[in-house]
């Protein structure tokens, strides 16, 4: 063999060689995250009341019960829309923390029942209709303001801190005992519990759009910062995550000009569910959530759509 010849033949091999960790370099990787198409859907659960199904809030949903009210466009379905998540929603207008353990309606199930094992991310609002709370203060309060016209504190000097006390004495401790029996069902879960969004300015309300009297808008945000906080608590007991709006709604309360107002008034209104979030607040609890719990675009989201 000349030596030409004896060079070409010992290059071969090693040209082979080349090529090979070449096309092993270049080929995807089973199950690597380049193979976005193999990914498993975040399996997500919301639970919750109104102020989660987006009572109020057209189109309804007329895949849900209809005594739920549940909106196409609750925050759920948009944070299932950000995260290409695989959504259960039982969220269901007037629940309790009690519903998640019985019927709220005939043919709706516990809400607790559509946890399972594999679920990944369980959200909710949850305590407003604990003991009709929310109920009894809109309805109290606006009697009482119509009343006087809007002016003193009526319902405040009428109540004093009973709404307070039920939020302590039987609120918080049935939000604890949801919360336990979340964690039980869907071991594995993350666990977000939204707070409530300001429905009412600091001092100054707008009677007679909100038919709360002047002296008793500040009362009315100290029965909401009690429940925010006994939810909050809750949260912290049972290894939930909080999400905070205290900050993010300020100015965005229910006597705030439409487009700016999370929260719809009593009248002169734009959804059949008065004193709800309306289709804007929903979308701002959708950022806010995931801004919490980095889920999906929820920087992007949070930071560049328009609050004001």
């Amino acid at each position: 063999m000349n030596p030409h010849t004896l060079a070409i033949a010992l290059l071969r091999p090693a040209a082979c060689l080349v090529a090979i960790l070449l096309v092993g370099m270049s080929a995807p990787v089973a199950g690597s995250e380049g193979n976005a198409d193999d990914r498993t859907p975040l399996q997500y659960v919301a639970m919750g009341d109104s102020f989660s199904a987006a009572s109020g809030v057209l189109p309804l949903d007329l895949t849900a019960p209809l005594l739920c009210q549940r909106s196409t466009r609750n925050y759920p379905r948009l944070i299932a829309a950000a995260t290409d998540a695989e959504l259960t929603d039982v969220t269901c207008g007037g629940a309790t923390t009690g519903n998640y353990f019985t019927s709220q309606y005939p043919g709706v199930p516990p809400q607790l029942e559509a946890l399972t094992p594999h679920t990944e991310l369980v959200t909710m609002t949850i305590g407003l209709n604990d003991s009709s709370l929310f109920l009894r203060v809109q309805a109290l309060c606006a009697t009482a303001g119509i009343l006087t016209l809007g002016s003193g504190s009526p319902c405040q000097d009428q109540h004093g801190s009973s709404f307070a006390d039920i939020i302590e004495s039987t609120t918080f401790p049935s939000l604890v005992k949801a919360l336990r029996a979340i964690r039980a069902q869907a071991p594995q879960a993350r666990v977000a519990v939204l707070g409530i969004p300001w429905i009412l300015p600091r001092s100054v309300g707008c009677f007679p759009k909100m038919p709360v009297a002047r002296g008793d808008v500040p009362y009315i945000r100290g029965i909401q910062a009690t429940l925010n906080g006994a939810i909050q608590r809750a949260a912290a007991t049972t290894g939930a995550e909080f999400v905070d709006f205290a900050e993010a709604s300020e100015g965005h309360d229910s006597c705030q000009p439409a487009g700016v107002r999370w929260i719809e008034p009593a009248l002169i209104g734009s959804n059949p569910i008065i004193v709800h979030p309306n289709a804007l607040g929903e979308a701002k609890m959708a950022a806010q959530t995931m801004r919490t719990l980095g889920l999906g675009p929820a920087q992007h989201t949070a930071t560049t759509g328009e609050d004001h």
